[in-house]
Order: C-alpha cells, then structure tokens, then sequence
C-alpha cells in the first residue's frame, strides 16, 4: 500500500466515531471498516465502548455469549429513560439472555420448522408473481416500496395470522421502532418510535383477545403458539407476549426487505453475475448468500462484558458496550478472498449476516427462501432491468438498505422481439 494511501486509511481510523457519521460513510461504508481493520480492529470509541471489525474477533464475541450479554436493561437506560421503547427493546427476544431467550426463541422456532417453511414456498411464489405482473403493467417499479417491503410484511403478517385488512400499518410502526435503534437517536426518532410502540401494542391486545376467543393452529401460528406457550412449561407474561410479538414482525421485515434490495441493485451493479445467474438459475441459492455477504442487511451487533476480559490484547472492563461490525467482518480478507469482490459462486461463504451462536437468527430459513423466490424470480422476469434514476439510501448504520430504488423495467421477451 502507497504511503499517502496507508496514510489516509490511519486518519480514517482514528477519526471514526459511530454516533458522528457523514453521508459519504452512509453511501459506502467500507472504506472505513478496511481502514478500522488494518489499524485499529479492536477500536475504543470517545464513549469508552468497542468496535469490532475483523471476522475472528465478532464470531468470537457472538460465540461467548456468557462473557459478552445481549441482555440490554442496563445499556439502553440512559438512551430511552423509563419509555414505552425501553419495555420494547428490553423485552424482545433479541436483547435477551437465556433462560428468557431460550424460552421465547423455542416457541417461535417450532412454527418455523423445515416442514412449514416450504408449506410458505407456493403462497410465496404466486405473492411475488402477482407484484411482478403489476410491476410488468406499469413498465417501472419502486423497488422497495412496491416489491420488496411487501413481501416481508405479507410473510409476517400470515405467520401471526394479522387480517389483511389490518397490515397497512405494521411497516410504519416497524420503521420507527427499528430506527430508535440507532447509534445517534434524534428526539424525532424518539418520539416516532415511541409513539409507534404504543400504538403497536394497543393493536395486539385487541388481536391476541380475539386470538384466545378462536385459537389459530399453533403448527402454523406463531401468535396462538406464544399465547398457548409450551405443553406443562411456563407461559408468557402479557409483556413477553405483546413485545415479542412486536419482535417477530420488526425481524422479519426490515431486514429481509433490504436482503432483496441489496441483492437485486448489487445485481445490477456486477453485470456479469447477472448474467450468469440469468444463464444458470440453480446458482440462485448461492446468490442469495454472497447477497447476505456482501451488502449485510443487519451491519451491527451489540454485547456489554459481563466480567473483566481481553480481545485481542485489548482489556475490556466489566459493563463495556462492544458492538459487533458485522458488515465490516463479512469483507474481512482474512476469510474471504478478494472480499470486495461481488461473487455469486463464492464457496465456501461462512457469513455472519445472521449472527452466530445461541442468538443466531431463528427465521434464517424463511428469510432465505423469500429472496431466492423474490430476487431469483424478478431476474427471470426482467433479465435487463436498470436503474431509472439515483436510488435513495435508508439512512440507517445498523439497517443497511434502500428507501427508494426507481427501476426500469424490460421483460424477458422484450429481449428477442
């Protein structure tokens, strides 16, 4: 590496503070995790908190989840004060420690088994079928809003068994509450994801009644699951029940949502992987994962130590906040070769998009066979479909995704007419 070059990267390094991000960062945040990685892996923020970059360090983390909590009642505290998010976020399986989080993720996995995964597979296709012949009518799309936010959301919606009539919201009140999340919380952002919080939970209320009225099959529905816990175990409190349920809808949608963005505008980006998946479908499998590498949809991970311990060398006092970059360790050169590159036949692709270890993510299966059908189908279908002007980026460190994606669309008949 050119001295000015190595030079640069040091700067980018030691300037890099998490809760002050410019809109180059937003735009393309890799330069700086190369940058943290080769000089400070193992980085201490201006908040006494760590910032981990390289694969070996974040998988290490995930991996000791006894040393490094995801329980976050003490951490969120001083962010959200006594607030309807605070209950939500310190209540949601995710930011949970065993033995609450191995009670609530059993109960979620056992309506996501292999069996009612491809019972989905049908509904899915003719879901994504529908929202491409309208898309095919109208000779453009909003990628996000008009394909790829609507499949999550209609997903999640049938696993809770949520009227159709009553889904219009739920994405709004999975954005705001979502966007709370991160690292610079604005008062705007507080209030939204407050207010979407309350709103949220006076909805279940009203569906979980009328749940236990006319219970749905528990096989199948996740909500009726919860309410009715497990045979001769402990059921859910209220709390766990609504906020969980709240969990499962927000896990479900934003971050599958930026999975089929990702991967369709990265496709467009590397026309040569298009191509070839074009030519060769069955590569679609492979595609969905270096899709899930590539453009991580979830970029950030957080633990607090829960005793005095060391990454690295690096001494890491009892309470320390360490947030886990997983974008940054999915393009780590020490596991993959020529990270940077986009590669759909990439072998082996030991990712991290869906975490690792006991939190590792309960609805991988399901989120992996919405983008196949979702991206692999809209490729089939619009072989030479192309940007129609700038796509708009979410805004979000920790959720990385488009807000709007306008495409042009050119059907795969149009191409031998």
């Amino acid at each position: 590496m050119p001295p000015a070059i190595a030079s640069d990267a040091s700067t980018l390094a030691r300037d890099f503070d998490l809760r002050h991000l410019d809109r180059a960062f937003h735009a393309d945040p890799y330069p700086v995790y190369h940058a943290l990685r080769a000089h400070e892996p193992v980085k201490r923020m201006p908040d006494g908190s760590l910032f981990l970059t390289r694969f070996r360090d974040v998988q290490a983390v995930y991996r000791d989840a006894k040393t490094f909590s995801s329980d976050k009642t003490v951490e969120f505290k001083p962010k959200y004060g006594d607030s309807p998010l605070y209950a939500h976020h310190t209540t949601s399986l995710v930011f949970n420690d065993p033995p609450r989080h191995t009670r609530v993720r059993k109960l979620i996995a056992g309506a996501l088994t292999a069996r009612a995964i491809a019972a989905m597979e049908p509904g899915l296709v003719r879901l994504v079928d529908g929202l491409l012949d309208a898309a095919a009518a109208r000779g453009r799309i909003d990628l996000i809003g008009e394909f790829a936010s609507a499949i999550p959301v209609e997903i999640i919606g049938n696993l809770l068994d949520v009227p159709h009539a009553e889904r219009e919201p739920l994405r709004d009140w999975s954005l705001a509450i979502l966007g709370a999340l991160e690292p610079s919380l604005t008062e705007a952002q507080f209030e939204r994801g407050n207010r979407a919080v309350d709103e949220f939970v006076g909805y279940l209320r009203d569906l979980v009644a009328r749940r236990r009225r006319a219970p749905g099959d528990p096989q199948h529905d996740v909500l009726t699951r919860l309410i009715q816990g497990e045979e001769g175990g402990e059921q859910l409190s209220e709390a766990e029940l609504l906020q969980n349920c709240i969990f499962i809808l927000n896990a479900g949608h934003e971050t599958t949502t930026n999975l089929i963005g990702n991967g369709l505008v990265t496709l467009a980006q590397w026309p040569e992987q298009r191509a070839a998946l074009l030519h060769e479908p069955s590569l679609i499998e492979s595609a969905v994962e270096e899709c899930l590498r590539f453009e991580s949809s979830n970029q950030l991970g957080n633990r607090m130590a829960t005793v005095d311990t060391e990454i690295d060398g690096v001494a890491v006092a009892r309470g320390t906040p360490v947030t886990l970059c997983i974008g940054a360790a999915n393009r780590d050169p020490e596991q993959f070769s020529d990270p940077d590159r986009f590669d759909i036949r990439r072998d082996p692709n030991r990712h991290l998009a869906f975490g690792f270890g006991i939190h590792q993510c309960a609805g991988l299966s399901l989120a992996r066979l919405e983008a196949r059908i979702a991206i692999g189908r809209f490729v089939q279908r619009f072989p030479d479909y192309r940007l129609d002007g700038e796509p708009t980026r979410g805004g979000r460190v920790r959720f990385r995704g488009f807000a709007e994606v306008p495409l042009e669309l050119v059907p795969a008949a149009s191409r031998t007419a």
